[in-house]
């Protein structure tokens, strides 16, 4: 009976870990804006974003049709961040830098807590979560302050910070090329006509332009991109910093850039990219103490420390809802005063449909978000089992 129920917790947890490495790259909810500036003919879904554990990525999708002529499909990333610009919002690449580059890191954490919760012989249990986590502690250390640890960074990762800047990294030692699609486009005429000069941001995200590549030669060029934007930034900048290439470096340097994609005011930018730096560390020091709590909970097959190994993953669906309305938060409550309009305070809608001015804003769950809850049920089952199985064992 034990050996049967043991055997059960297994399938079911290697179910869900499976299913843990698909959500990781599948698309978890998304947003869309729509309007009279944004007809259903050549915005059937709006401006759409998909949100993932990793970034935020194009939602809009290429219009093949008699009338449309598109060759490329419209960043809608880039196109929504150019709307909320006008009420003085940060760009979306300005919200969870930390989830976002902790992400990968924090799953693997999951994983191996699932693959301990599967033994039920504490010492065992003990070596499989030590081995695993001192593994991933390493890989963490190396990629946040290791020379070049960036390249240890996920490809979806890299890619959505290169493509989140809205720029194209030519190979030459020029400000790369910017240009804007969408409502921001239809005014490029009319401003030029009237002598003002338009930068104009690129609709063309690297990352789509490399597809015949390898992941990791595509990886290497987003990376060998991003060195460049921050060479020409450097040159710019009264203080010098050389390039190192550690995901610290980096992630301090795109938050920066990305406030400031809009509303270039340092006085306000600078402390936040100080706490980022701060919130970095301590992320890194919590996870490590962490580790430490879970190994120490699992000498033993009870108390609530040996349960989080299986509680946590469950919890991952209420884990992002938290995190994703607090962020949405932040967006509407940390307005920049050089937005062309000024607007009071606002909570963006977490789920349903609202009004904002002439937009109508759509925010609902998607495919990852639903096998989050299935991952959950499952886990649910396994460790109804497994408590059953340690009460008879009692």
């Amino acid at each position: 009976m034990q050996s049967k129920q043991t055997l059960q917790v297994a399938v079911l947890t290697l179910v869900a870990l499976g299913l843990l490495a698909v959500i990781f790259y599948t698309p978890i909810w998304w947003v869309s804006l729509t309007a009279p500036n944004y007809p259903e003919e050549s915005f059937p879904d709006g401006v759409r974003i998909h949100f993932h554990m990793n970034g935020v990525f194009n939602g809009c999708q290429k219009q093949v049709k008699t009338e449309i002529v598109e060759d490329e499909a419209l960043d809608c990333v880039h196109e929504m961040d150019t709307i909320n610009h006008y009420v003085g919002m940060y760009p979306i690449a300005a919200g969870g830098p930390v989830e976002r580059g902790f992400g990968q890191f924090l799953m693997a954490f999951m994983g191996v807590m699932l693959i301990s919760f599967i033994c039920t012989k504490p010492k065992l249990r003990m070596t499989l979560l030590g081995v695993g986590f001192a593994g991933i502690a390493v890989w963490m250390a190396a990629t946040l302050y290791g020379k070049d640890g960036f390249s240890l960074q996920n490809a979806g990762y890299v890619s959505a910070l290169v493509t989140s800047l809205d720029q194209e990294a030519s190979g030459e030692t020029s400000e790369p090329e910017i240009v804007i699609g969408g409502v921001a486009g239809v005014l490029k005429d009319s401003l030029e006509e009237s002598g003002v000069e338009v930068i104009l941001p690129s609709q063309v995200a690297a990352a789509n332009k490399s597809k015949s590549k390898s992941t990791g030669a595509e990886k290497a060029h987003l990376i060998k991109q991003l060195k460049l934007t921050y060479d020409i930034d450097q040159v710019k900048s009264d203080t010098l910093s050389q390039w190192d290439g550690s995901a610290f470096q980096i992630m301090s340097w795109h938050y920066a850039k990305s406030l400031g994609r809009y509303f270039n005011n340092q006085e306000e930018i600078v402390p936040m990219v100080k706490n980022l730096e701060l919130a970095i560390h301590v992320v890194f020091v919590g996870i490590l103490g962490a580790m430490a709590l879970v190994v120490f909970g699992s000498r033993k097959n009870s108390g609530l420390l040996y349960w989080l190994l299986i509680l946590v993953p469950i919890a991952l669906p209420l884990f992002f809802l938290i995190d994703y309305s607090a962020w949405l938060w932040w967006y509407g409550h940390t307005l920049n005063d050089m937005g062309a309009f000024s607007v009071k305070p606002f909570m963006p809608t977490v789920f349903g449909d609202g009004k904002v001015a002439q937009f109508t804003t759509h925010s609902y769950p998607y495919k990852g978000f639903g096998l989050m809850g299935l991952t959950s049920l499952i886990l649910a089952v396994a460790a109804l089992i497994r408590f059953k199985q340690l009460k008879q064992h009692d």
